[in-house]
């Protein structure tokens, strides 16, 4: 009677499961720096601030001294504070006003310097150069000086004084964006980016075969070019959104933030409450636009 060898793991297949344990390593090995800042300077400073709210921190000679107070600072900054409210008003109107202006305007630029035309790349560099220009400081040091905005007066155009009659809150929404236009320029470089580089992920393939069948322009750009980039639409929104509050000259709840840490009785406290407020609101716009834009599962 035959006895059958025993029979061996091949030899490729524990290599392939090394391979994968051994890729994972090192996946987690090119996140650690990301991970270790993320903690440090993000986690840590997080948990910080929704402690510090819930108590009154006053400066001395030996540091800070803190003092709980429970919701007192909320409550301070709901119901006794008489620029908090209105500001974040202001900033929900901002963020409802600007974002879509600017995830538009991206995007249609980004849809013509993505065609094939002669000097393409000589237009992109134009377009993206004012991010370069106009980074940090020197677009903080415009906006506070009313370089970006304040010279585009639209009182004296007959179209816009006979809208503004009729309908004043959309003639004054239309007048802050031309003040801003520039802002918004700004705002739009690296959405500008992001849909170009979606727009040529997608398969060339697709808007081969819609021309086959007679596709018009815009019914590729509906049909196949919007509906494939939604994920670069919900990062870019998210990305202006953050980039929006950022700026103390549109965003009042950002001035009020930094003015209130220079107070040194009992402001730390109070602006950490202001943060996190802010930060609530900052995240339920996110989610809207992550429910607008959400991926449907086929």
């Amino acid at each position: 009677m035959a006895v059958e060898p025993k029979k061996k793991k091949p030899k490729k297949a524990a290599a392939n499961i090394l391979s994968a344990k051994m890729q994972n390593r090192m996946g987690y090995l090119f996140m650690a720096p990301w991970l270790i800042g993320f903690i440090i300077f993000t986690g840590i400073p997080f948990f910080a601030t929704i402690y510090l709210s819930f108590f009154a921190v006053e400066q001395n000679i030996s540091g800070f001294s803190t003092e709980f107070v429970g919701w007192g600072n909320y409550f301070t900054a709901l119901f006794q504070n008489l620029y908090f409210n209105p500001g974040m008003v202001g900033y929900a109107i901002m963020i409802v006003m600007y974002t879509p202006t600017v995830v538009i305007i991206s995007f249609i630029l980004a849809y013509f310097l993505n065609m094939k035309l002669r000097g393409r790349f000589i237009f992109r560099t134009i377009y993206f150069l004012p991010v370069i220009v106009l980074s940090g400081p020197v677009m903080h040091d415009v906006i506070d000086t009313g370089g970006a905005g304040g010279y585009m007066d639209l009182s004296g155009i007959f179209l816009f004084r006979m809208l503004y009659y009729y309908a004043p809150a959309a003639g004054n929404v239309i007048q802050m964006l031309f003040e801003n236009f520039a802002i918004l320029l700004w705002f739009t470089g690296i959405p500008i980016v992001l849909f170009i580089t979606g727009m040529q992920k997608i398969n060339p393939a697709l808007y081969e075969a819609a021309r086959i069948d007679s596709a018009s322009t815009w019914q590729i750009l509906f049909k196949i070019t919007l509906p494939l980039i939604k994920q670069t639409i919900l990062i870019s929104s998210i990305f202006t959104i953050a980039q929006l509050g950022m700026f103390a000259s549109i965003n009042p709840i950002y001035d009020l933030i930094r003015t209130s840490m220079m107070n040194t009785t009992g402001g730390l406290g109070l602006a950490s409450a202001y943060a996190l407020m802010f930060s609530l609101v900052t995240l339920v716009f996110i989610g809207i636009c992550a429910i607008l834009f959400r991926q449907k599962e086929v």
